[in-house]
């Protein structure tokens, strides 16, 4: 079934990597593992939103805007990005960030300054109200502003997922090599939304397995559920069935969002050191932390071969160094 794309602004440094990771599949002693190396995708030390600016970042340019607004916690990898394609397009940029301003500038708040882009703050206030202001107040100055959503999660941000999977399906078969599980953090759902509508186009037949770093499982199988049909229609290929694709593992949420313990102090420590490989506190560590306990209690096992989807974020590891270290 043909999907028709809409056009993209070359941004990422595509197709990433597909490494084995020997010396962890070792240490663990169950399935082969493999890495997706999406943290490689560039924009200021890269990320899955790279690939979602492409579609995001070209829409705004056809509608003719000039600054681009997004939403973000204070360590967002989302906002970090969106900061460096602005830069990179000649753009203005405005993030929207949770909370009250931080004290010390660390991590994705450092990059964005350099960046940049324009902070802003929502204090107790909703970031939707927060955002339409900001709007409003570059079209006051004369700009056209483009605003994109939480995790650039919209069908334009999951059309890059899409064919991310089509990548990837090339990348196995050109290697020979067969996966049975995908695993990643999902969170704003764009990802895993593209990747499932990915899977039934292009013909990857393994199991798909977002693992939820701050929403309830059955909340993020909806959301992925309804994002992925929505990116059908608007691909047009609307008649596609994935509701039974979106699978979701919620054990690991912890004490929440950005709360680091110790499922991802061992993860993080654990996939540095044995293959030189940065994950970071809030997602990659998390997902990667919920990975090696599925295979501690054998959920995987030895004759399998498990995909690491990593997605980015180790600019992000300098703001959380008293959580990391003993």
């Amino acid at each position: 079934m043909n999907a028709n794309y809409p056009d993209r602004k070359i941004l990422a440094h595509l197709p990433t990597p597909l490494e084995k990771l020997e010396r962890l599949s070792k240490h663990l002693g169950g399935p082969d593992i493999y890495m997706k190396r999406d943290d490689q995708t560039g924009l200021a030390t890269g990320g899955n939103k790279t690939r979602k600016l492409e579609f995001l970042v070209a829409d705004a340019i056809a509608q003719g805007c000039d600054h681009l607004i997004t939403t973000g916690a204070p360590q967002s990898n989302h906002c970090r990005q969106t900061a460096a394609a602005a830069a990179h397009c000649g753009l203005g940029c405005s993030l929207v960030l949770r909370g009250e301003p931080q004290s010390q500038m660390q991590g994705n708040l450092l990059l964005n300054k350099l960046l940049g882009a324009h902070l802003y703050w929502t204090g107790d206030r909703n970031r939707q109200e927060v955002m339409a202001e900001v709007a409003n107040e570059q079209r006051a100055m004369g700009h056209k502003p483009y605003t994109i959503p939480l995790g650039g999660s919209n069908v334009m941000g999951a059309t890059s997922y899409v064919l991310a999977m089509k990548e990837l399906t090339e990348q196995l078969q050109a290697a020979s090599i067969n996966i049975d599980f995908i695993v990643f953090a999902s969170s704003s759902g764009g990802t895993q939304a593209g990747l499932v509508l990915g899977a039934e186009l292009y013909g990857f037949r393994g199991q798909i397995l977002g693992i939820s770093v701050d929403h309830p499982a059955e909340e993020l199988q909806m959301q992925v559920s309804a994002l992925a049909t929505a990116t059908a229609t608007h691909l047009g290929v609307g008649t596609v069935s994935i509701a039974n694709r979106v699978e979701v593992n919620d054990d690991y949420l912890g004490d929440g969002y950005a709360m680091v313990s110790e499922t991802e102090r061992e993860a993080i420590q654990m996939v540095a050191q044995l293959e030189g490989i940065l994950l970071d506190p809030v997602y990659t560590g998390r997902a990667m932390g919920g990975l090696i306990d599925l295979i501690r209690w054998g959920a995987f096992t030895r004759g399998q071969s498990v995909l690491f989807w990593h997605t980015g974020g180790a600019a992000a590891l300098p703001a959380f160094v008293d959580k990391l270290l003993p």
